[in-house]
């Protein structure tokens, strides 16, 4: 809420604030949401003198409108679409990853978050040439299970250990280390840093809950705060950059249906735009393991969609079309 007070624009004197609080006018949306003919009146101020200045405090203080055509136009020509490696994975989230935007992967230990993960930054550095950042808080990042993806995707292994290098792996091991990465990277985008390899597309980070979880016991308001900055980072990374960020979470049963549901609670779940709750489940006659992917949030898809992911011990394969759930 911004006060009204000697400078803030020209012909708002310290005579006319004085007046203007007389009137229980203290503030700019006070001052922008009164009847300014009343106002004149009552305060003895020329009526074109508050129309002047109400014209200034709103082109500095409130936002431009813009039409649907602009904003359709903006996003096309910003939002990149990544594909996943799993072209079942990538039907579900209409496409792959989409740039702009914060998308979670929310699972139990072993449901297949890490790997999904590695099969991603493996598409993105060797299918798509771009780079790739890995922050990694649980220690479950190995670099010989990526290695063991490209050999699956290519044979060449010139191309296997320069989609290697493409991907930049950081050890977080708390929030404030996850935070400095973060501003590490936002500021290397800033400075418009390029390689020769391609630009920066995907930061994946594995996981949130990790760093997060710890600080919402105590504390509740500094932790529900750091939260909500990170949140923040996340946000501004993905869509000023035109960045792809996924994130992983734990999950946690709702106390009214027992359903499973993305833990962190509900301040964290309006941040990422696409939520996929992955789920693991034996399946000894079969090769690896089977797990459920099911689209839980979208902007784009109808939720309750659901494919079976065989993360095998090559690569990511979809071994069941997609279906929706009743």
């Amino acid at each position: 809420m911004v006060v009204l007070r000697a400078g803030l624009c020209p012909g708002l004197t310290e005579e006319m604030i004085q007046l203007l609080r007389a009137n229980n006018i203290r503030t700019v949306v006070d001052f922008v949401s009164s009847d300014l003919e009343d106002v004149a009146q009552n305060c003895s101020v020329s009526y074109k003198v508050l129309v002047a200045v109400r014209r200034v405090l709103l082109a500095q203080f409130s936002a431009f409108p813009t039409n649907g055509a602009d904003l359709y136009e903006e996003l096309k020509s910003s939002t990149a679409i990544l594909p996943t490696g799993s072209p079942s994975l990538d039907q579900l989230l209409d496409a792959g990853l989409y740039t702009g935007e914060v998308t979670e992967l929310a699972g139990a230990p072993g449901s297949g978050k890490t790997q999904v993960c590695l099969s991603i930054a493996a598409n993105v550095s060797l299918g798509l040439r771009q780079h790739v950042v890995f922050l990694d808080s649980t220690g479950g990042f190995t670099a010989s299970r990526l290695y063991q993806m490209l050999q699956a995707r290519v044979e060449d292994r010139e191309e296997q250990m320069e989609a290697l290098q493409r991907v930049q792996v950081v050890r977080v091991f708390d929030i404030y280390e996850m935070l400095r990465a973060l501003h590490e990277v936002r500021d290397c985008l800033s400075q418009q840093v390029e390689s020769s390899a391609g630009l920066l597309k995907a930061v994946l980070i594995d996981s949130v809950s990790a760093v997060l979880s710890p600080l919402l016991g105590g504390r509740q308001s500094e932790g529900l705060a750091i939260m909500m900055q990170l949140a923040r980072e996340l946000k501004t990374l993905a869509k000023e950059f035109s960045v792809a960020v996924l994130v992983t979470n734990q999950v946690t049963r709702d106390n009214s249906t027992s359903a499973l549901k993305s833990a962190l609670g509900r301040s964290w779940s309006f941040v990422p735009s696409t939520r996929v709750l992955l789920q693991g489940r034996a399946a000894p006659w079969e090769e690896g393991t089977a797990h459920t992917a099911c689209l839980a949030k979208s902007p784009r898809q109808p939720t309750g969609m659901q494919v079976q992911l065989d993360i095998g011990n090559d690569y990511m394969q979809e071994q069941r079309p997609v279906t929706p759930t009743p």
